[in-house]
């Protein structure tokens, strides 16, 4: 423990020194709690062998063709290449056609974006003077979602606008002035638009809430209550989410009408991904690893995963001085400079992503090849999210965790309600 007006780790509250927050509202306020927890990240959590043929095995009970929705539709599912629906499609889009409130818990890269989108779309067909609302936690997954619907969309003339922060608001606000039938974007900028008058929420039929768990993480409560709020009682609201945290739960009770919950969820992490660790002894170290690993042609497409929007930053000047072809993507960065890194990465012009959680949820960039954890992740569900950009549609991917040295610590006596007292015998905390 430092004092002086140096970092302290874990002394009061008051005097806890918190770096600023990388991005969302109120996230200094779960930093503390979140670093705490990722000292107890057993490192057996990062070691994993993948399960060959897994997703071979579901056989769902229908198929596209099955559906009840419009043939010109069908013809664009079947154009995007999708035969046979996955497991969560397989159970949601009937259910959203009946007009129920769904709470979905599926996998990453199990295809829940068309779950939801599909039904939603048809729906539209038949009545255009209804709107749908996509609530998404990241600008990436909100143009990402929509670039999926733009694909099943085309033709059937309905229209869809994105509304997310870093990007500039006029282009947004005259695409809202030409009318829409889906708003996608992220709480926020939603939010911003509704206070301009912009966006009146009594035409909205439908609410749908994507990767609602991490939206809670980066602070969005407040803005996706205001938001819910205003629009008309009567709807059909879906939640999807990696966990049913009790924040989860409570977000349910308050504005879904008697959800049904979808699982497919089999296992924590991707069945496809092989999980192992390197250890390492300093930062130098760790770069010269990397650079090891990166001239291997195993590794031909790789996501690495930073703490800090710096440390991406630096990571992708050292990888470029070492002649790798690399792109960064973190929050300081202007949307036009994501999408442009993200373009080079999925275009396969640039072997490395360097980037912070930012890009840990929803993005579905094909062919990953591996993700390695440059830096330990804040908890073990930022992991889960990070490791599922590879190994995804069915086939098989790797990743790779960077731990440091163990340091012995002191016990930590916790003491737990009238029951009793859990004692942790041993801390792990690992260098980075």
């Amino acid at each position: 423990m430092r004092k002086n007006n140096k970092r302290v780790f874990f002394g009061p509250a008051r005097n806890f020194n918190r770096p600023k927050p990388s991005f969302g509202r109120n996230f200094k306020n779960n930093r503390k709690a979140n670093f705490t927890k990722s000292l107890f990240i057993d490192e057996s959590k990062f070691i994993n062998k993948a399960i060959e043929n897994n997703l071979s095995e579901f056989i769902p009970k229908h198929k596209f063709t099955d559906f009840k929705i419009s043939e010109k539709l069908k013809q664009n599912i079947l154009k995007k290449g999708f035969e046979k629906p996955t497991a969560i499609q397989d159970q949601t889009i009937p259910e959203v056609l009946n007009g129920k409130d769904v709470i979905g818990l599926a996998d990453t890269g199990t295809g829940k974006t068309a779950a939801f989108l599909i039904p939603f779309i048809d729906k539209t067909i038949r009545n255009k003077n209804q709107k749908v609302l996509i609530m998404a936690p990241t600008r990436e997954l909100a143009i990402q979602i929509n670039a999926e619907f733009m694909e099943l969309a085309k033709f059937l003339g309905i229209f869809s606008v994105t509304a997310v922060g870093g990007d500039s608001i006029g282009p947004q606000i005259s695409q809202i002035r030409r009318g829409y039938h889906f708003l996608i974007g992220t709480p926020g900028r939603i939010k911003d638009l509704a206070k301009r008058n912009l966006i009146r929420f009594d035409g909205f039929k439908s609410a749908i809430l994507d990767e609602s768990d991490r939206m809670l993480d980066m602070g969005f409560i407040k803005d996706m209550k205001f938001i819910l709020n205003q629009m008309p009682k009567e709807r059909q609201t879906l939640l999807f989410s990696a966990t049913l945290s009790p924040k989860i739960e409570n977000l349910s009770h308050q504005f879904m009408h008697e959800p049904l919950k979808i699982k497919t969820k089999i296992r924590e992490t991707s069945a496809n991904v092989d999980q192992d660790i390197i250890r390492v002894n300093s930062n130098d170290e760790k770069i010269e690893i990397l650079h090891n690993l990166l001239i291997d042609k195993k590794f031909m497409k790789v996501l690495v995963f930073v703490k800090t929007k710096s440390g991406a930053e630096k990571l992708e000047m050292d990888l470029g001085r070492r002649g790798f072809k690399a792109a960064s993507i973190h929050g300081d960065k202007r949307q036009p400079q994501r999408q442009r890194a993200l373009k080079l990465f999925k275009e396969d012009k640039a072997q490395v992503l360097v980037a912070t959680d930012v890009a840990a949820r929803g993005l579905d960039i094909s062919e990953v090849s591996h993700v390695i954890n440059f830096d330990i992740p804040a908890t073990y569900e930022d992991y889960i999210h990070r490791i599922g950009r590879t190994g995804r549609a069915g086939k098989k991917g790797a990743a790779l965790t960077f731990i440091g040295q163990r340091i012995k610590t002191k016990h930590h006596n916790f003491s737990q309600s009238k029951r009793g007292s859990h004692r942790f015998s041993s801390v792990r905390a690992y260098n980075n």
